[in-house]
């Protein structure tokens, strides 16, 4: 928000909309949408709109289990195989929580730095 806020002085001060885009690495279009709600809606206009689509499953309460649960041993999980997969840490995950996660939402907690 503060870079939205960055560029939308500098073009409601006058600069011309190329060089703010090429300033901030922003397209003209979304320079002038955040301009005009900006002057619509002051401040609240430059945050980020809902978006469309499934909500996520996996919450910040989520992650710390499942972080915890790669320190253990799967094998003392119902796993198969000594290292954990994606799929073995969301169904080790499944009976302390009740959420059923995909091997994408288990690797995405992963790969962000704890």
């Amino acid at each position: 928000m503060f870079r939205r806020a960055q560029a939308v002085r500098e073009g409601v001060a006058g600069s011309h909309v190329n060089a703010v885009s090429a300033t901030f690495h922003l397209t003209h279009a979304a320079l002038r949408t955040w301009v005009q709600r900006f002057a619509q809606q002051g401040p609240p206009g430059l945050l980020d709109r809902p978006r469309p689509g499934r909500p996520r499953n996996m919450t910040w309460a989520l992650a710390q289990p499942l972080n915890r649960l790669v320190d253990q041993d799967p094998l003392h999980h119902g796993s198969r195989y000594s290292p954990w997969g994606c799929r073995e840490r969301a169904r080790g995950l499944a009976p302390h929580t009740g959420l059923h996660l995909g091997r994408a939402s288990s690797r995405g907690v992963l790969k962000k730095p704890r």
